[in-house]
């Protein structure tokens, strides 16, 4: 589906070398030109138009004086410095281009024929005129010499295997009478053959070529020999084989020409000599001969050079030849012309030598008689229309010689080479252009060899024009009416005075449609260092041929190798081979055209880096800017390179397409996305669910993307077309419908496309609630909304599947509800619309808890009520329906536990149960008592709540049951519920919750149970069991216990509470209930209640008890507080020391192991910097296999091998680990302390041991004070970021990272970040005392 677009052309004439012209080559290290002519060499610069230096071959003798000497081979040799050249009398002649000495290397006494070179320029094979071939070593030195015409086939002979004649053999098509058809006579060379030798080489130099005349049948045959000169094969004698010949640089044909009864070849050959294909030039019999043929290096391009032949009344005589040369490519077997350069009949204009750049593939270099040079730079291109609306039909148009084939995939796709419609033109075609204007994008503009332009309208699919032949998308299978257009108007170019005819074939280029009667294109300037930028404005005439005249001419300096035009800004930018950027401004009333450079908006030069090929305008950010691709597929917007692998791109809408080599086609939308975000593509990696991405075929690129659609084409290598919906199109096409409530089409598309539809709903759902009733208006079939009801889910999708940064979604309901939200509003909308309908029952169905007894009742009343509309859904239908949506069982259940046995008869019917199975169950529920029965029914449908309540209805002879239904279930608090608090069946119910209770240990509930119901005995128990004491002498009371019985119970309950450490409550009950105060005040003691026993002391006036209990009891008290004090304060200060040397060993560890390990070692550059390897005699080994047996275990079990794990002994794996928990829980355990020692420091000044108090609030204090310095000491800032991972690095192995990990799947992750995080002391206590 490409063409080739000339990018820049050049045309020196301005000089005279030596002679005429005769042959050429190229030097590729510094650009010039080498002509060899009938006296010698001229080097030319095409550049700046200047002869660079003049060797004669006279003056040394090689060549003569008068004219008619010949060069027949000349050739650059970069290695030597130095050209070749051979002359047609056997001189072999190497000029120095440095010294500038000519030396006769070789001389063939019967004269040369012919020079070819090697690709590797290591070998050079010389044609003579005795018909021999001589091979020579770069240095010159003879290989070998063989003659031409040999009568061996060759090494490559065929071996005949002895399967009869070729009279028997099977021939196809052309039947027996094949085995009997007479040979053709082989035609002898054709008059205006020069009877001269052609060499061609392979592109790896292994093979060459030789087409020579045969002495004995005077026809040319074709014979392949390999790099020693030894004979590979020969060809079969073939009728009309001319001399032009090339091999294919790639290696696999070799190309010819035949002239046949009706036509003219290109005739393909194997390297075995067997014939392989073949296209027809596009020429009447004998109007033109072949001179030469040339494929371009990269082996995509064949240059054909052809001249007239003009008859006499004598014969056939070359006299003022019309010259053409044709490129012709291939794609799909198929062949294509895709220019035609006609160089007229001028003796000037004649060519004399035609060869493709060996370094740019698509630079071709031509050499014409009188010293005319031209070199054209070509590249690919698509020529495709432009618009952005719906109308453009997305046409591309491929040039294949006088025709234009052209399809419109909005209507139709057809693979090439067919196409919907050809537009058969006068000549052939040389530039497409589409119209810029959105209402006439599908009009063509076609540019042909005699500098005409034909403009066609699209028209209204009427095919009127003779010269537009349909194709294979309107043939009689096609279903769509393709629009064809029509030929309006042709327009003759009119160049300047005096010039009516351009000098030289394609003098304007990049023909570019910009407004309706206005084009810009492009031509050389004065100098061929410029370029000229021109309008070509049609006239208004009425005649037949209208004509374009050339306006408003603008001199560029430099060459300007694209054109790109933006038709909604009217801007127009110009690209220089240099990477500059220009800016084209039309002419106004007060100025004229001009062009400058092109800045961005913050007044900054813009200019690509490297010369780009392909070109687009469109907006980013706001700012027009200008994209560009390389040659070497470097991609850039403005200056900034995005992406240095893009093979193709386009810009269709706010879309920015491009194919990677890494086989991914990404879609941006540019809109939303910065010129920062496109600056990072090439660095980042596509998330998942990324809808700018897609992969596709190796070697894919785009041709085309129809607007305001989802259909993006894309051609493979091999030259068929594979049509995507790439998923950012599609989404934002979707979102559009959307956006204009066309819920229609954006349903089709998301079903077509496999689109999740919970979209129409996620995008917007307020607007979707909203227009319900037009949803459902314009979806109207029942499939399609049920259909939507079925992939409704919780999930938005548009934070999901298709996440979208400018989303407009906005949520109107909680989460979790959106599924039951949208199905109830869908149902209120549709019974409204049509009460009968199908997808009622889906919205029923598909919440989150399906209403299957609603959707069964609907049923019913379907079955009961039929409604009178015959196209209404019957309940059979409905029934039928809603069992495709539910398991038939399922269903079977919710319709027996409608107690409706009408309907579980209907359901039953229609599923696959046994009669036999359910008819028995449903005549035995038929014989029940009402509540009895709908119990039943709720207890095989386990139920059973609503069971429990049937049955309670069932009467008092229920009641054992009801009691075990209770039992079994644990229903206990929805049987209470049932009954009145004061009656029997409550009372019962009670005590058996009790028990229950009791059995799972909540003795206290238990016990408020049984009090409840009246049961003061089992409730007393209870409150016993939990130490309850207050509850128990509730009950005591209640249950009228005797003063004896009360103390007894006191006294037990009083030891339970001081086993319990509970001393307060236990002085409590020994002097309010066992009338023991001294016991009282001993558990007081105990307990360190010191202020309380004062009280009681003083109470009952027992002050002897100060002497004998109170005083040695705070005494004590003081004593184990400053030894526990002592104790902690010097674990504190041992742990935190060891804490400094387990860390200053664990960092001279990890660095001695990176230095020893990694800086050095003969391996170094095989480990990361993040490498965690060690061997398995470090630290951590020996705890390795434990530690990864360590998995879930018991809580038990667990809380072990934590302790275990976090061991303080030396050298331990966790150690540092340990000893923070340690000094974690020392600093918890002093600051817990300061409200005891407050209580006790208040006693001991009461009694006067003032010393003693000062003494324990000192050391307090300072153990305080110690801790406080040290915690920042101890907890360092990035000690928690350091033990974020604390299971890698050095001293870590495979198996003991795995246990790790492990933990933290059981739940360690907490209790490590409480160690890591520095404990806080609570300042706001006041305990200390200021009297001390």
């Amino acid at each position: 589906m490409r063409n080739l677009k000339l990018l820049h052309s050049l045309h020196c004439s301005g000089w005279q070398g030596l002679g005429k012209p005769q042959c050429l080559t190229l030097r590729t290290d510094t650009g010039t030109l080498l002509v060899g002519s009938d006296l010698g060499v001229t080097e030319l610069d095409p550049h700046t138009e200047q002869v660079l230096r003049k060797v004669s071959l006279v003056e040394e003798a090689f060549l003569p004086d008068d004219g008619t000497g010949c060069i027949v081979g000349i050739e650059d040799l970069p290695d030597q410095e130095s050209v070749c050249v051979a002359t047609a009398s056997g001189d072999v002649i190497l000029y120095n281009l440095n010294s500038k000495q000519l030396e006769c290397v070789g001389s063939v006494d019967s004269g040369l024929t012919g020079m070819s070179w090697s690709p590797d320029q290591e070998l050079v094979v010389l044609t003579t005129g005795q018909g021999t071939i001589i091979m020579m070593t770069k240095e010159f030195d003879a290989v070998t010499e063989v003659g031409i015409h040999q009568d061996d086939f060759g090494e490559g002979k065929f071996i005949t295997v002895g399967w009869g004649k070729k009279e028997t053999q099977f021939h196809g098509t052309e039947g027996k009478q094949a085995a009997r058809c007479k040979p053709v006579d082989i035609q002898p060379a054709f008059p205006w053959d020069d009877q001269k030798s052609r060499v061609t080489w392979r592109g790896d130099g292994q093979l060459f070529a030789i087409s020579a005349v045969c002495p004995v049948t005077g026809s040319r045959k074709l014979r392949i020999w390999n790099r020693e000169c030894v004979l590979q094969s020969t060809s079969e004698s073939v009728s009309g084989l001319e001399q032009a010949l090339c091999w294919k640089p790639s290696g696999n044909l070799i190309a010819s020409t035949q002239r046949k009864l009706n036509k003219h070849d290109v005739v393909f050959f194997e390297q075995n000599g067997l014939q392989h294909g073949e296209f027809s030039l596009p020429f009447d019999k004998g109007q033109v001969k072949v001179n030469e043929m040339v494929w371009n290096s990269d082996s995509t391009v064949l240059a054909v050079w052809l001249e007239d032949l003009r008859s006499t009344g004598e014969g056939i005589k070359d006299v003022h030849q019309n010259t053409y040369v044709q490129l012709w490519t291939v794609g799909n077997y198929h062949w294509y012309l895709k220019q035609s350069l006609h160089f007229g009949g001028d003796r000037a204009e004649r060519i004399v030598s035609l060869m493709w750049d060996p370094e740019s593939p698509y630079r071709l270099h031509v050499l014409c008689s009188e010293w005319l040079y031209l070199s054209f730079n070509w590249h690919w291109t698509i020529d495709r229309s432009t618009g952005e609306e719906s109308s453009d039909f997305a046409n591309v148009a491929v040039i294949d010689g006088d025709k234009v084939l052209v399809t419109p995939f909005r209507q139709t796709v057809v693979p090439p080479p067919m196409c919907a419609y050809q537009l058969q033109l006068p000549c052939a075609v040389n530039q497409v252009a589409f119209s810029a204007d959105p209402q006439r994008s599908n009009d063509i503009a076609i540019l042909t060899t005699d500098s005409r332009i034909s403009v066609y309208q699209a028209g209204d699919g009427v095919n009127e024009d003779s010269e537009i032949k349909v194709g294979a998308g309107d043939g009689s299978g096609s279903k769509k009416r393709i629009t064809i257009p029509k030929l309006v108007k042709t327009y003759r170019i009119k160049f300047e005075e005096g010039a009516s005819e351009p000098l030289n074939p394609l003098k304007l280029r990049m023909i570019t449609w910009v407004k309706e009667n206005t084009f810009l294109a492009l031509c050389q300037g004065p100098r061929t260092s410029q370029s000229v930028v021109c309008q070509l404005v049609t006239s208004s005439e009425e005649s037949q041929e209208g004509e374009i005249k050339i306006r408003s001419p603008v001199i560029v300096d430099g060459h300007v190798i694209n054109l790109c035009h933006n038709q909604k800004t009217q801007t127009v930018a110009l690209v220089l081979s240099s990477g500059q950027i220009l800016r084209y401004f039309w002419a106004t009333d007060s100025s004229e055209s001009c062009v400058k450079p092109w800045k961005s908006a913050t007044g900054c030069l813009v200019q690509f880096p490297q010369p780009c090929i392909e070109t687009a305008l469109c907006p980013v950010d706001a700012e027009q800017m200008v994209l560009g691709l390389t040659e070497r597929s470097r991609f850039f917007i403005n200056n900034l390179e995005i992406a240095s692998n893009v093979t193709s791109f386009v810009v269709c809408d706010e879309f920015l397409l491009f194919t990677t080599h890494s086989h991914t086609c990404r879609c941006l939308n540019l809109r939303t996305t910065s010129l920062k975000v496109l600056s990072h593509l090439s660095s980042s990696d596509s998330q998942p669910n990324d809808e700018t991405v897609r992969r596709v075929e190796r070697g894919s690129r785009i041709v085309t993307v129809v607007p305001q659609d989802t259909k993006l084409l894309l051609q493979m290598p091999r030259g068929n077309l594979e049509v995507v919906h790439h998923r950012a199109l599609v989404l934002a096409q979707v979102r559009k419908y959307l956006d204009r409530l066309q819920y229609k089409e954006a349903f089709e598309c998301m079903r077509k496309l496999r689109i999740n539809l919970n979209l129409i709903h996620d995008h917007n759902p307020k607007g979707f609630l909203e227009n319900l009733e037009n949803f459902v208006k314009q979806i109207e079939s029942i499939n399609y909304i049920n259909l939507f009801l079925t992939e409704l889910k919780e999930e938005d999708v548009t934070k999901t599947m298709y996440p979208y940064l400018p989303s407009s979604s906005t949520s109107v309901h909680e989460v979790g509800t959106k599924v039951n939200t949208v199905c109830d509003a869908l149902r209120t909308t549709m019974e409204r619309i049509n009460p009968h309908n199908l997808s009622i029952l889906t919205c029923h169905v598909r919440k989150r808890t399906p209403e299957l007894e609603t959707a069964l009742q609907k049923v019913h009343e379907l079955r009961v009520d039929p409604p009178s509309d015959p196209e209404a859904v019957s309940a059979e239908e409905a029934l039928k329906y809603l069992l495709f949506l539910v398991d038939v069982n399922e269903l079977y259940d919710y319709a027996v536990g409608t107690y409706d046995f009408d309907l579980v008869m209907m359901v039953a019917e229609k599923s696959q149960k046994d009669p036999k199975e359910y008819l028995p169950f449903l005549n035995n529920l038929k014989k029940m008592e009402t509540n009895y029965q709908r119990y039943t029914i709720d207890k095989y449908l386990k139920r059973y709540k609503k069971a429990l309540g049937h049955l309670s209805k069932c009467g008092p002879q229920h009641f054992t049951e009801l009691l075990n239904l209770v039992k079994d279930q644990q229903m206990y608090n929805e049987a209470l519920k049932l009954f009145p608090v004061n009656s029997l069946g409550y009372k019962d119910i009670s005590i058996a919750y009790g028990e229950y209770l009791s059995e799972k240990h909540y003795y206290e509930q238990a016990g408020l149970i049984f009090a409840r119901c009246g049961e003061c005995e089992k409730a007393l128990g209870a409150f016993l069991l939990c130490n309850s004491w207050q509850q128990v002498f509730c009950m005591v009371s209640r249950l009228h216990f005797t003063e004896d019985k009360v103390v007894g119970m006191a006294q037990t309950i009083a030891g339970r509470l001081t086993e319990q450490q509970r001393y307060s409550e236990a002085a409590i009950v020994l002097e309010q209930y066992a009338k023991d105060y001294e016991e009282a005040i001993t558990s007081l003691l105990q307990g360190a209640a010191w202020e309380e026993s004062l009280r009681l002391i003083y109470k009952y006036n027992r002050a002897d008890i100060l002497e004998t209990n109170l005083k040695p009891s705070i005494l004590e008290a003081h004593s184990n507080h400053m030894e526990f004090l002592d104790t902690q304060k010097t674990l504190f200060m041992r742990h935190k020391s060891r804490l400094v040397v387990v860390r200053e060993i664990k960092e001279k560890e990890q660095d001695g192991f990176l230095d020893e390990e990694m800086a050095n070692g003969p391996d170094s550059d095989l480990y990361s910097e993040a490498s965690s390897m060690r061997s398995a005699s470090g630290i951590s080994s020996k705890y390795s296999h434990s530690n990864s047996r360590i998995s879930a275990r018991s809580s038990k079990n667990r809380r072990k091998a934590e302790r275990k794990r976090h061991s303080l002994k030396e050298g331990s794996p966790l150690e540092d680990v340990a000893l923070l928990e340690a000094l974690g829980g020392i600093i918890c355990t002093l600051d817990k302390l300061t409200g005891e020692v407050h209580r006790l420091l208040k006693v001991l000044v009461l009694f006067g041991y003032d010393v003693l108090a000062s003494e324990l609030q000192r050391s307090l204090e300072d153990a305080l004070r110690v801790v406080e310095k040290s915690i920042p000491d101890i907890w360092q800032p990035d000690l928690k970021k350091a033990a974020a991972c604390p299971v890698l690095g050095p001293d870590s192995t495979a198996n003991s990272i795995t246990a790790s990990f492990g933990h933290l799947r059981n739940g360690a992750v907490p209790h490590q970040d409480e160690i890591f995080d520095p404990p806080k002391l609570n300042k706001n206590v006041q305990w200390k005392l200021n009297i001390l």
